[in-house]
Parts: structure tokens; C-alpha cells; sequence
């Protein structure tokens, strides 16, 4: 199963989330799209742990995590799920097709971009890497 990481702040960035998941599923792997499978949080109405439960849980489950890095800085949830799928030895592939990042390696926090197995720069590279990754 893939996990997929990213902001979900905006419908933008929801939506790729979900063009990744078709990727994915388009390749035969099942996907976890915390926006999708557990609701979007909203502070009035609910307790976060039940989100973090959830996320925690399929974070266990599978095995492969791919997280969106766009942005100038890695979103603060996205990069806590990295951590934890590092420190589980999860393969991660780091999603990176913001202009503003010109070198990853540079750019990225060093911990997240060494964290990561590969950071591919698009959709195609993500499929290419998905396939080799079977």
C-alpha cells in the first residue's frame, strides 16, 4: 500500500494528491490518502488524535510513502510522516515539481532530502519510479 503526503490545505494541492493516487492505482497498488479515507480536520468540530490514529495507523501498514515537497519549506505534517516512515525503513519518494526548488539537495531541509530514497520532478518521473520499485 502507498501513502500519500502532503499539504491539504487547498484544493490545489488536494488534487494532486489525487492524481498521484491514480498513478498508483493505475499500477496496481491500493493508496491512503489521509483527505480521502480520514476526513479533513477541523479544529471546532473534532479531537485531532482520531486524525493522527488513523494516519499513524496506515503509516504502519504500508510500504511505500510518497511525499509532496512543494513549497519553500516541506509542510510540517508531511515532513512528521516522513520521519516516522523513515525511522519504520519505509521506501519514501519525495514529489518535487515546485519551480522555486531549483536543487533539491540544497533547498530541502538536509533531513528530509536524505530521508527520501528519490525525489522524482513530476508525474512521469513518479510513475517511471513506481514501476521500477515492483
Amino acid at each position: 500500500m502507498v501513502y500519500i503526503a502532503g499539504p491539504l490545505f487547498s484544493w490545489e494541492q488536494r488534487e494532486l494528491l489525487e492524481r498521484i493516487a491514480k498513478i498508483c492505482e493505475s499500477l496496481g497498488f491500493s493508496t491512503y490518502l489521509p483527505h480521502r479515507d480520514a476526513g479533513l480536520f477541523k479544529r471546532d468540530e473534532e479531537k485531532s488524535s482520531v486524525f493522527f490514529r488513523k494516519d499513524a495507523e496506515q503509516l504502519e501498514k504500508c510500504s511505500i510513502i510518497i511525499a509532496v515537497l512543494n513549497g519553500t519549506d516541506v509542510d510540517s505534517g508531511t515532513s512528521w510522516e516522513i520521519g516516522y516512515g523513515f525511522a519504520k525503513g519505509k521506501t519514501i519518494i519525495g514529489y518535487l515539481d515546485d519551480t522555486r526548488v531549483y536543487d533539491a539537495e540544497k533547498q530541502v531541509n538536509p533531513m528530509i532530502f536524505n530521508s527520501a530514497g528519490v525525489i522524482v520532478k513530476g508525474l512521469d518521473e513518479l510513475e517511471k519510479s513506481l514501476k521500477s520499485s515492483r
